[in-house]
C-alpha cells in the first residue's frame, strides 16, 4: 500500500530510527512500511497517525489496484 510516511518522517525532521524509537518498532519496520513492503497492523496505523498528528486516511493511499498487496 502506497503511503506518506517518508514524506510525513523527513517534513518533520527525524530518523529513521527516531520514528523507530517512538513507535516501538525496528528501522527495519520503518524501512518496510516507506518503501511499501509492509502494511501496518490497525494499531500501528493509528500510532503512524497519532505521531503525524494527521488521520489514516491521509497517510496511507488506498487503491482498489494494490490491495491485494
Amino acid at each position: 500500500m502506497k503511503n506518506q510516511i517518508a514524506e510525513s518522517r523527513k517534513s518533520a525532521g527525524w530518523s529513521q530510527e527516531q520514528l523507530a524509537s517512538a513507535l516501538g518498532v525496528s528501522r527495519q519496520t520503518v524501512i518496510a512500511l516507506e518503501r511499501g513492503k509492509y502494511n501496518p497492523s490497525l494499531p500501528l496505523a493509528f500510532r503512524l497517525a497519532r505521531t503525524f498528528e494527521t488521520t489514516i486516511e491521509d497517510l496511507f493511499i488506498f487503491s482498489e489496484e494494490n490491495q491485494d498487496e
